[in-house]
């Protein structure tokens, strides 16, 4: 058996000297290398900028999407978006491990689990596409991935339903940061606060704001608003489009008697709402670019052409403990788990 690298760079076919994440094409052959575990995959959960820009260019056509999902595996070996450059995450079954992981590793053969890393960068075949889910960025398949070495990974709950499993570890890593970021006092603002990842971190932004801090829940979308509502976690709901930076800013002004925020969390799924997060934060503020929509260079830039000295951090979407952390929400807070499921389970 063939000795692969730790980082997978022994699957990447151009251009020469890329990691997988940054490659073009990787080799998606299932024959493992001695170094990768081999996982049959049931379902995929398509990063929500990805997504979202499949479903508009095939305007809302399950047929067509998933002939553009099966073009993008076809042609780059995983499911790498060529328009957003985003992946997602997969959920599948333990099938293989190689001997040189065999005895290094928690799994074993049949175990059930989600990667925690980008479909971007994970080696993918698609034999058949068996359910579109096209509210909720899922697509059924059968098929096969790979795993590398340094690949991380959690194993399926028992007590939560694998497709609200999938949905939450997909975005794990926007309340854990927003636990890192969030002090008590804090005014906080949520940009995309009706979606996945907004009602994830709305809920921990207010346990760690407390009582003297303030949310702040921004979505353009009225039912989304209805629900920042409903739940009952938001000091104010603004129903702005984030695009448009200065009402943006001009309405977090207004709630704030002109202080603005001390963090901006971004987790919105379409481009240009860069401005709109720094306009809307104070001086010296944090802001946390979750979504993978977003252009750094258009952030970094556009930050320096208004004379805004804010801390800019991009959205990892890997923490620490990430995975129990987020599945732990769902576990202490019964009100965001009958969401979900409503949702996604």
């Amino acid at each position: 058996m063939k000795k692969g690298s730790p980082y997978g760079t022994h699957r990447v076919l151009e251009p020469p000297g890329a990691l997988p994440q940054g490659a073009w094409k990787i080799d998606n052959t299932m024959a493992i290398f001695d170094n990768e575990i081999l996982i049959d995959v049931s379902a995929l959960n398509i990063d929500s900028a990805s997504f979202t820009q499949i479903r508009q260019e095939a305007l809302g056509d399950e047929t067509r999407v998933a002939e553009i999902v099966l073009g993008i595996v076809a042609r780059r070996g995983k499911q790498h978006n060529p328009v957003t450059g985003s992946g997602g995450m997969l959920i599948g079954t333990v099938a293989r491990i190689g001997p040189a992981l065999a005895h290094r590793i928690d799994l074993e053969v049949g175990d059930r689990i989600a990667t925690l890393v980008s479909l971007s960068l994970t080696p993918l075949r698609i034999d058949a596409i068996t359910k579109i889910h096209l509210q909720q960025d899922q697509i059924e398949i059968k098929g096969q991935a790979i795993l590398f070495e340094t690949g991380r990974y959690a194993r399926l709950p028992p007590d939560i339903p694998e497709k609200l499993a999938l949905a939450i570890l997909d975005v794990a890593g926007a309340p854990a940061q927003t636990a890192r970021l969030v002090k008590t006092g804090d005014t906080v603002v949520v940009i995309g606060g009706g979606g996945k990842s907004g009602t994830l971190c709305i809920y921990e932004a207010r346990k760690r704001a407390g009582l003297s801090g303030c949310v702040i829940g921004v979505s353009p979308i009225e039912k989304d608003c209805q629900r920042m509502k409903a739940l009952g976690w938001v000091d104010h709901i603004l129903q702005v489009d984030a695009t448009h930076a200065l009402a943006l800013m001009e309405a977090v002004a207004a709630v704030t008697d002109g202080k603005l925020a001390d963090v901006v969390i971004n987790c919105v799924n379409i481009p240009d709402t860069e401005m709109g997060s720094i306009l809307a934060t104070r001086e010296h503020g944090r802001i946390y670019f979750f979504s993978m929509a977003t252009s750094f260079t258009a952030a970094a830039l556009g930050a320096e052409g208004v004379g805004k000295d804010v801390e800019m951090i991009v959205g990892n979407g890997y923490a620490t403990g990430h995975a129990e952390f987020a599945l732990g929400l769902l576990r202490e807070s019964p009100r965001l788990r009958q969401l979900f499921e409503q949702l996604y389970a």
